[in-house]
Parts: C-alpha cells; sequence; structure tokens
C-alpha cells in the first residue's frame, strides 16, 4: 500500500459553499481523465497526511497555503489500486488565483457543497471491471462524473456530516 493524502477544499464562497475538484489530464498513466481530489503521495519530508495535503494541493492547482484552513480528517479510504488515502478537510477563503499544473491537471472547477449534500445527488452503480463485478458511488454533476474514490470518500463526507457514520465501502473500485 502506498500512503496518501487528499484535500477536500470547501471554498466559503458569498452564495453559498462549494467543493473544489480537479479533472485530471488524460495522459497520465492512472486514473487519466477522473475527477479527483487535489492531492497525491506521502514524501518522506511531509510531517504529517495534512502536510501531504496541503504540498500537493500547492503544486497541483497553486492554491497557496495561506488561503487554507485545515478542519478534519474524514475516514482513511483504501483504493483497489494500492494506496491508503487520508482525505483532509479544509476551509478556502476566497479570493485566491488557481495556476494548474498543465502535466497532471486538465481543469479545476466547483461544485455546490448543497448538490452533494443532497442525498440524491449520488448514485450506487456498479461496472464489471477485470472480470469481476463492482460497485461504487457516483455524482453525475452537469457535464462531470464524480465516481470512485472520490465519490466514496464524499459519501462518507455526507454521512457524517449528517451523524450516520462511514456508509461508503472503502476500497471498492478507484
Amino acid at each position: 500500500m502506498r500512503d496518501a493524502a487528499v484535500l477536500v477544499p470547501l471554498v466559503d464562497r458569498p452564495d453559498g459553499m462549494t467543493l473544489l475538484l480537479t479533472q485530471r489530464t488524460a495522459h497520465l498513466t492512472a486514473h487519466a481523465g477522473q475527477i479527483s481530489f487535489p492531492g497525491g503521495g506521502v514524501e518522506p519530508e511531509d510531517a504529517d497526511a495534512e502536510a501531504t495535503a496541503l504540498r500537493e494541493t500547492e503544486e497541483e492547482v497553486g492554491l497557496p497555503r495561506h488561503r487554507v484552513e485545515i478542519i478534519g480528517r474524514l475516514d482513511t479510504y483504501v483504493t483497489r489500486t494500492g494506496f491508503r488515502v487520508v482525505p483532509v478537510v479544509a476551509l478556502v477563503r476566497p479570493p485566491f488565483i488557481l495556476n494548474p499544473d498543465p502535466y497532471e491537471v486538465a481543469d479545476v472547477f466547483e461544485v455546490p457543497l448543497a448538490f452533494i449534500l443532497d442525498p440524491a445527488a449520488r448514485r450506487r452503480e456498479s461496472r464489471e471491471w477485470k472480470g469481476a463485478l463492482r460497485h461504487f458511488w457516483a455524482f453525475p454533476y452537469q457535464d462531470r462524473y464524480i465516481w470512485g474514490a472520490t465519490a466514496g470518500m464524499l459519501v462518507n463526507f455526507c454521512d457524517l456530516l449528517a451523524g450516520h457514520g462511514e456508509t461508503a465501502v472503502p476500497g471498492e473500485v478507484a
């Protein structure tokens, strides 16, 4: 297992809280084109998951650390692709200018938090993958398809806010 951390960035907008997400570039070997949180692998110089999430977010999208206030962690999420991911939840204070790394990030966008928190927005889906039927969460949003590990972490986030505990099954499909 490779340790990793992602930032779950909640942007405090005047017209409502949003969630900042990235779309990975199509040429990457892992999870190409998928919607994800900014983040990545733990490096030896990272003091903890928060340090990893902040460093990776700054590298991927150029979000300055001084605009980010860490507020907690979600449950660790284990992917089928061999990552043990710590989701670090943070408040992001506008204004900020993003500078995405064009090698890793095809797009950066925001989704209204109200959409994510609406139970009707999430779907339980399944597909055959490598000869087995896999079940996963998905949040179709406009022309975006948020699924797999990112959606699983979002379901965990929603359920924790609602006081239901963990209902996302870590590691289903990533």
